[in-house]
Order: structure tokens, then sequence, then C-alpha cells
């Protein structure tokens, strides 16, 4: 049996690296997107379903603060709901 030169290992590795390295990436993508989703989500329940003083403060940041964070148009369409539509026009 032949045994491999240190640069086939050597490149054998830095593949396999690669390979991990992708997969964390991909691991933390799914998991930043879980807690944007999740967090969205407690946002909106509090909003629709929590207590009123809650639930107006809650509207009120969105309202100030998410017409400027939101930068496509198709975004703000999407949050017409909380945001209104002069706001979203803006």
């Amino acid at each position: 049996m032949a045994r491999k030169s240190i640069e086939e290992r050597l490149a054998q590795l830095d593949a396999q690296r690669k390979t991990l390295q992708a997969r964390l990436t991909k691991d933390e993508r799914a998991r930043d997107t879980r807690r944007k989703v999740l967090l969205g989500a407690l946002v909106l329940h509090r909003i629709e379903d929590g207590n009123e003083a809650s639930a107006d403060y809650l509207r009120d940041f969105i309202q100030r603060e998410l017409p400027g964070f939101l930068t496509r148009e198709t975004d703000k369409v999407l949050f017409d709901d909380l945001i209104g539509s002069d706001k979203a026009a803006k």
C-alpha cells in the first residue's frame, strides 16, 4: 500500500477543514434565522394578545423604528399593518 505524501495529506485535511467550515457557517446562519423568527413571533404575539400597555409600547416602538430600518419597498409592504400605509410610502 502506497503512503500518501505530506502534500496529499495536507490537501485532504484542507478539504475536510473547508467542508467543516461550510457546515459551521450554514448552522450559524440557520440558528440566526431561527432566533429572528422566534423573536419576531414573540413581538407579534405580544402586540396581538399581550396586555394593552406592553402592546401599545411595542406598537409605538415598531411604528417609530421599523420604517427607517426597512430599505426595500417590498419589505415595507409586509409590515403595512404595523407601520401604516402612509409610513410605508415614505
